[in-house]
């Protein structure tokens, strides 16, 4: 009998979100990769407010497609996930909200926000960058000795994006010197992927690698995921 994961899809699910058609088919690729039975629930953002809500999953996946609903719903996800040690995912959306939640909760930056639902905020650790990813493909270098690239088997691989916004250089320093670190970037070393250190599995890319799956390839780091998952 196969081992049973259940995966909490963090996110306000819509059907015109290509990513959002793209994560169940990548779920199902990995299940059999993995010779595991996957489960997921989406599960809104504005219907977090207690851990409770989130507290039944084998790994939490923060999906693309912001701002969300409830931004403060996908943060105390975000930071279950990490203090619980649980396997973590963020996509794009997710990649964003994970840095926003360790620059708040972990460095004690109170005031860290997003450039898109903040204008104007003094310490926006999320910012428009400079050229937008929108419905693009882009080489993406992975580091030695992350999971991300134990995932790829690979030093470098090309990745699709939707998204205006990233890390902000200006508090790059800070934010990513540990236990948040860079775990792959681009040809001008802009990030594009950081990790947790000492924690199991808590990877976050701005690319959306499950797009794979609407090219019925395998995405490998989903199948990395469900791995931890079901470890």
């Amino acid at each position: 009998m196969r081992k049973k994961v259940m995966v909490g899809l963090v996110g306000d699910y819509n059907q015109s979100v290509p990513a959002h058609r793209a994560i169940p088919l990548a779920l199902k690729r990995a299940a059999d990769a993995k010779q595991v039975e996957v489960e997921f629930e989406w599960v809104p953002t504005g219907d977090i407010i207690s851990v409770s809500r989130i507290s039944a999953f084998d790994g939490i996946w923060c999906v693309p497609a912001s701002p969300y609903h409830s931004m403060e719903g996908a943060l105390l996800a975000i930071r279950h996930a990490r203090e619980a040690a649980i396997p973590f995912l963020g996509t794009c959306g997710g990649f964003q909200h994970a840095v926003i939640e360790y620059a708040r909760n972990v460095l004690g930056w109170a005031d860290a926000e997003h450039a898109e639902t903040a204008p104007g905020a003094a310490r926006a650790v999320i910012s428009p960058l400079e050229c937008a990813l929108v419905e693009t493909v882009d080489l993406v270098r992975l580091l030695p000795g992350t999971h991300i690239a134990a995932a790829y088997g690979v030093s470098e691989t090309t990745e699709g994006y939707r998204c205006r916004y990233g890390l902000n250089p200006e508090f790059r320093t800070s934010l990513v010197s540990g236990p948040l670190r860079v775990a792959a970037d681009d040809e001008t070393g802009d990030v594009r992927a950081v990790e947790m250190d000492g924690h199991p599995f808590f990877v976050a890319t701005l690319f959306q690698p499950e797009r794979a799956a609407l090219r019925e390839e395998s995405a490998l780091l989903v199948n990395a995921f469900v791995e931890a998952c079901g470890a």
